[in-house]
């Protein structure tokens, strides 16, 4: 190298004596992330490059967030500062300050400085703290809003809703127990049995079952511990819905005291309760309020509730809460009342004209209540229900227990299979008779009054007793034909009568 006057230039100056102290100061000047060090050296461009880096770590990291800056970026950011801090280190092992003069003086402003970015890092980890609560905060907020809106709809669409609600609350005590808005679980808890459980509140008994079952399985989620007292809070008000819900089914056909049923579910679920014991005393009060109602005018359907009642009597579960021998007590009272009511259900039946279902509710009180006082009088009402549906006329009175008379009537089979006259009018009763031997049927009507009985035969056939006064006639095959024939007379003293029973081809029975 020359100089402008064409003579060798003059070497650089030799480096610095080392000084220690002072390569101290300068790393740690630079270990505050603005590039001090580097500053007091006069390297600005290294000074840039720190504080550049040093920026962008902050766009990075501000505002703070729960999760903070990611650890590749921190690590990133740590490995610049040490390699910065080395290197200005051994820059200003030998390169002098232009301040301060002295180096255990910059190696004091250095310790000082570096406070700095120490207590940034403190700041910035309590910011990160206030964002976590913030967003806990947010999260217990929200369920609480899906809580309050839920209350709007069904409890069966709205139970989605509770039971995210729930879940969030058991996170934030279970994961974030310190959170402040763990430390407001327990009163939101409180508020959340209140809401699922408003119907009972509000005496609407159906629908607060559900949403108290519900509540009863809110301990599997959150744990006894975390309830506290809640946990029980359902129980006495489940327990007093099902028996309210329960109640007025008794003596319907679903009336809550079969199986699954409300009153079933009481006294399976709850049976050492108040509300238990009171299933019994209600189910006899409504036998007996039933009871009443059998001799009123709609006997058909109190014998109906009656025998729900008993079958519900029957099947309520009692034995654990020690009601089985008064239920079975119950049951059979009321199956007594039954009895009474089918009779009483056949008559109403008969006055009403419904002689079809007369005959079957009779002929089953009579088939079922064989030593009971009025199964002789339903087996005429019967009968008389019977002919009343080919001969309405004969359905004007209810039979009495009158039988026999002073005219003697004379009733003979001329048919080929067995017949039953049946008859109702001042007396009513019926006559069987086996099938003519050698008879045959006639192949019309004109052959049959002309010929019917008096071929000389020996016919099978009964002479009865009736009374003066119109006798209704029906005779009905008992040899498998459903053929029916009718006839209708009016019995007068001074007079014998014959009855004959023929079957004319393609027409059925006649006289």
């Amino acid at each position: 190298n020359v100089n402008l006057a064409g003579l060798p230039a003059a070497p650089p100056p030799p480096p610095g004596p080392a000084d220690p102290a002072r390569a101290v100061a300068v790393a740690l000047l630079n270990l505050t992330g603005l590039g001090l060090g580097y500053a007091l050296m006069r390297r600005r461009l290294a000074m840039a490059v720190c504080l550049i880096v040093t920026v962008v770590l902050l766009v990075i990291a501000l505002p703070a967030e729960p999760d903070g800056v990611s650890g590749g970026v921190l690590t990133a950011y740590l490995v610049f500062l040490a390699l910065a801090a080395g290197h200005g280190a051994v820059r200003g092992l030998r390169t002098p300050l232009a301040w301060p003069p002295r180096s255990p003086v910059a190696v004091l402003l250095g310790l000082v400085l570096l406070a700095a970015p120490v207590g940034g890092v403190v700041l910035y980890d309590g910011a990160r703290e206030e964002a976590t609560q913030q967003m806990l905060l947010d999260r217990l907020d929200q369920a609480d809003r899906l809580v309050r809106t839920a209350t709007s709809k069904p409890f069966t669409t709205a139970e989605p809703d509770y039971t995210k609600a729930l879940g969030v609350y058991r996170d934030l005590s279970r994961d974030h127990a310190d959170s402040r808005a763990a430390k407001r679980v327990p009163d939101r808890l409180n508020t959340y049995y209140k809401t699922v459980g408003a119907p009972y509140d509000e005496r609407k008994y159906c629908e607060a079952i559900a949403p108290l079952n519900y509540l009863r399985s809110v301990p599997d989620t959150m744990g006894e511990k975390e309830l506290g007292a809640l946990v029980g809070w359902p129980d006495d008000r489940l327990a007093t819905s099902l028996y309210e819900c329960g109640l007025p089914g008794l003596g319907s056909a679903t009336g809550g005291a079969e199986t699954g049923g409300h009153l079933y579910e009481l006294l399976t679920t709850f049976p050492h309760s108040a509300q238990a014991a009171r299933v019994e005393p209600a189910v006899s009060s409504a036998i007996d309020k039933v009871a009443k109602d059998l001799k009123g005018g709609e006997p058909c359907a109190a014998n109906e509730t009656m025998r729900n009642l008993a079958e519900q009597a029957k099947a309520l579960p009692g034995d654990a809460a020690g009601l089985s021998a008064a239920l079975d007590e119950d049951a059979g009272k009321a199956r007594k009342h039954v009895q009474s009511g089918t009779y009483a259900c056949g008559v109403d039946q008969y006055k009403d004209g419904k002689f079809d279902e007369a005959q079957d509710t009779m002929n089953d009180f009579t088939g079922t209540y064989k030593n009971d006082k009025n199964r002789a009088r339903a087996k005429k009402i019967a009968i008389a229900a019977e002919i009343a549906q080919d001969e309405p006329a004969a359905g004007k009175r209810l039979p009495t227990m009158a039988s026999g008379g002073g005219i003697t009537v004379t009733i003979s089979n001329d048919s080929p299979e067995a017949v039953e006259i049946l008859y109702t009018g001042p007396v009513t009763g019926s006559v069987k008779l086996k099938a003519c031997d050698g008879c045959k049927r006639y192949q019309s009507s004109v052959a049959a009054s002309a010929g019917a009985c008096q071929g000389g035969k020996n016919y099978p056939s009964k002479t009865i007793s009736l009374p003066a006064g119109t006798t209704y006639f029906l005779h009905k095959s008992t040899g498998g034909s459903a053929s029916t024939g009718t006839d209708t007379t009016k019995i007068e003293p001074g007079y014998t009568y014959t009855e004959c029973a023929y079957v004319v081809e393609g027409l059925g029975t006649g006289f």
